[in-house]
């Protein structure tokens, strides 16, 4: 048996693949509390064509609507990529009190990549930070999906251009 961030981070990866399946970028995350996943979430950006509708943020608010409170202390979040900065706020305003990722974010990595918002003693809350759990699965995901969504749209340009 995994150990427990591993088994949470796995069901982060099976949120991830919901968003694969409708060619969304495949991030996913879940919201445990007392080792029980009150919230699930996958990136829906492209299909609500809200730039809001993250995976954590969707999972946060399923969690919140489920312990009835927007306070989330003990609770922790797995997400499958290194949070950005608009989902570091969502973490911090709801107390949430660890943050497990998979892969790091370069571009957008808010905890502890590009800055770390998450440990940074200016807010009123600051929340425990783990990186790398499972994280050559959970980089592979997104960058199979980059490479694959690169050739779509190689092989749109080429058909578009022979059509002509």
């Amino acid at each position: 048996m995994e150990n427990r961030e591993e088994y949470f981070m796995l069901e982060a990866l099976k949120e991830a693949e919901k968003a694969r399946e409708i060619n969304e970028v495949p991030i996913g995350a879940v919201v445990v509390m007392d080792d029980e996943i009150i919230g699930r979430g996958y990136n829906l950006r492209e299909t609500t064509q809200n730039a809001v509708t993250h995976a954590e943020t969707l999972a946060i608010q399923e969690a919140c609507e489920k312990a009835g409170t927007w306070r989330l202390e003990g609770a922790e979040l797995y997400v499958t990529l290194e949070p950005c900065p608009m989902c570091s706020g969502a973490i911090i305003l709801s107390r949430i009190e660890k943050v497990v990722y998979g892969a790091p974010d370069p571009k957008a990595g808010c905890a502890g990549t590009l800055m770390n918002l998450l440990d940074d003693s200016r807010f009123n809350h600051q929340c425990e930070v783990v990186a790398g759990v499972l994280q050559e699965e959970c980089g592979s995901i997104l960058s199979d999906f980059f490479r694959e969504l690169r050739a779509r749209k190689k092989a749109e340009k080429k058909n578009r251009s022979s059509s002509l």
